[in-house]
């Protein structure tokens, strides 16, 4: 008996000194150290964007600067940036808009390609014109064949607009201009800014 009793006393021992080093690392890690005033001039204000979400740190697109527009069968395809960063990629991106009378599934703009045809309606089959290299890049994909592009899942509603991206290959460094096609669409003439 005495033997049971020692060992529930050691658990609940155990148990308090645990919680009270819980307790007592939260209000060491979240202590204002006293000097409010220094920590709030030091630290410059900035508004929250979407709402507090901070799922990604990049700069989201100028929406308002619109690099290219073209319109085919009801459909206007606005681009607003295209983008070229460090790791060697052209990330091209804006707003795809539904002008006709009904849902639009964007399954014209899929890819002939076998491997991405799995991606359905989407931006599998757009790519890049560089005139000056001659050579034309195709949307990228991972190793299981979805493409880095946006897909348009559930279709898109009349007079609806959705935002959407691709990523490519950049073309050379000395390369500012190409064209940015879509399946049905006209080409889109672009000029790549540099990312960071």
């Amino acid at each position: 008996m005495s033997t049971r009793r020692t060992m529930v006393a050691r658990t609940a021992m155990s148990v308090v000194t645990i919680t009270t080093g819980l307790v007592l690392t939260v209000a060491g890690c979240g202590g204002d150290g006293g000097d409010d005033k220094a920590d709030k001039e030091a630290t410059p204000s900035v508004p929250e964007k979407n709402g507090g979400d901070d799922k990604d740190d990049a700069p989201a697109p100028d929406t308002d600067k619109t690099l290219a527009e073209v319109k085919s069968n009801g459909i206007t395809l606005t681009v607003t940036s295209a983008s070229r960063d460090d790791g060697g990629f052209l990330t091209i991106s804006g707003k795809v808009t539904n002008g006709t009378s009904g849902i639009w599934v964007g399954s014209e703009w899929r890819s002939d390609e076998n491997e991405l045809k799995k991606n359905g309606g989407s931006l599998a089959g757009a790519s890049v014109i560089d005139q000056q290299g001659k050579k034309k890049y195709l949307v990228l994909r991972d190793t299981t064949g979805r493409c880095l592009c946006t897909k348009f899942e559930g279709g898109i509603n009349q007079s609806q607009s959705v935002d959407w991206y691709a990523q490519f290959p950049a073309p050379p460094e000395g390369t500012s201009k190409v064209q940015f096609q879509v399946p049905t669409m006209p080409p889109a003439a672009l000029e790549i800014s540099e990312g960071e």
